[in-house]
């Protein structure tokens, strides 16, 4: 009996102990939101007996804000920093969806031999989670390809053209090699002209977040061929109305042939204006409004509708669709206005809302503050004037049989 109820208490204990650690477990995972990228070193490859100067980026992909994000650099033979307190690197506070840049700076040994060689990247959301790390290759030597293409940005298309605050767009970077023949002679040598992306990876800025990952090894461009990098981006629900500056990394087939672009990104938060055109007025409980649809943003919305809403009063048609507008494209719609409840209100409230989209993004444009003015009913012009001509055929009926009436009586 006593080693049955030992059997049952060790049971128990360990029972206790694996609920504990699956609570731990879920708990780290729960609160690890991060996500670490290389998002270029210099030069490429590393040169040996040389310094390398490499870029991590961390992401808070969670959906609560990181409070405490520290960042560490694990460096192996051949890297090594200067000292030790360069390894690791804190931010603090990183909302959720923003991300942030860590910039390490590596000696290559002047004895390494030429390969690929890693590097490990440590990194925690607070100061009490645990560590995660993961591993990012470097290439090191000579430049590995003598191939002599040059890349060139050909092309940058945004899908939405310009994005409003809170859009989510792509950006598509169309690269290029542009040399024209498929060998070239440099000092008696001859090389080929084909061009390499290593990688290509898109950095945000304050108000853009980039989504996507930085493309690896994407292959070899003959002469005059092309590849589309496409990038997705979300606008900051804050942004500010400016051009935004992305920065667009490329590794080629050596460092002499990595490039940094420039990619500008517009934010506009302008949108579909309603303008009333004519009077608010109703007569005889039925008029005809008039609203001009202007597109103030700089680039094409689609789906466009229009509705009016009013308490008591029936609208025809009750939305009109307009559809695509460009860039300061007006349209007149109309509305034919009757009222259909018993109340006795001279005034109702009007609301118009125009519904749009940027992109695939879904946007309302309201107006309220509008009162539309009921007259009440008038009595018409011409019924008076036969009323009048009436009682006026009556006044000479009556006089002409007065006369004859006194004449028989002389």
């Amino acid at each position: 009996m006593k080693e049955i109820r030992n059997f049952k208490n060790f049971t128990r204990s360990l029972i206790l102990v694996i609920l504990v650690l699956s609570m731990s477990v879920t708990s780290v995972s729960a609160t690890t939101a991060l996500k670490v990228d290389l998002v270029k070193y210099e030069p490429y490859p590393a040169e040996i007996g040389q310094y390398v100067t490499v870029w991590i980026k961390a992401e808070n992909i969670g959906y609560s804000r990181a409070d405490d994000v520290s960042v560490e650099l694990v460096p192996s033979y051949p890297f090594s920093l200067d000292t030790k307190d360069q390894a690791v690197q804190n931010i603090g506070i990183l909302p959720n969806e923003q991300g942030a840049v860590f910039e390490y700076k590596l000696y290559v040994d002047e004895n390494a031999k030429t390969g690929v060689r890693s590097i490990e990247v440590r990194y925690q959301d607070n100061k009490d989670s645990v560590w995660m790390k993961q591993e990012f290759d470097i290439r090191v030597g000579s430049d590995t390809f003598d191939s002599k293409g040059t890349l060139q940005l050909e092309q940058i298309v945004t899908e939405p053209e310009v994005l409003k605050p809170g859009d989510t767009g792509t950006v598509t970077l169309t690269l290029k090699n542009s040399a024209t023949q498929y060998t070239i002679s440099i000092d008696g040598k001859e090389y080929d002209t084909n061009a390499r992306v290593r990688s290509a990876g898109l950095s945000g800025s304050n108000d853009i977040i980039v989504t996507s990952d930085p493309y690896q090894e994407t292959g070899i461009l003959g002469p005059g061929d092309t590849i589309d990098l496409t990038f997705n981006i979300i606008v900051a629900d804050d942004a500010k109305d400016e051009t935004n500056h992305l920065e667009f990394n490329v590794m080629g087939s050596s460092h002499s042939y990595n490039n940094n672009w420039d990619i500008p990104i517009k934010v506009d938060s302008s949108g579909i204006k309603i303008i009333q055109t004519k009077p608010l007025r109703l007569e005889e409980d039925k008029v005809t409004l008039e609203f001009d649809v202007v597109n103030t943003h700089p680039g094409t919305l689609s789906s466009v509708s229009v509705k009016p809403q009013a308490e008591g009063i029936e609208f025809s048609p009750a939305e009109y669709f307009i559809g695509s507008m460009d860039h300061d494209e007006l349209f007149t719609v109309e509305f034919d206005a009757t009222v259909v409840s018993n109340d006795d209100s001279t005034s109702k409230d009007l609301i118009m809302t125009a519904q749009y989209k940027n992109g695939y993004n879904q946007h309302e444009a309201v107006i309220d503050g509008l009162v539309l003015t009921i007259i009440p009913d008038k009595p018409k012009s011409g019924n008076g004037l036969a009323i009048f001509g009436i009682l006026a055929a009556i006044v000479v009926v009556s006089s002409l049989i007065m006369y004859r009436h006194k004449k028989q009586q002389q």
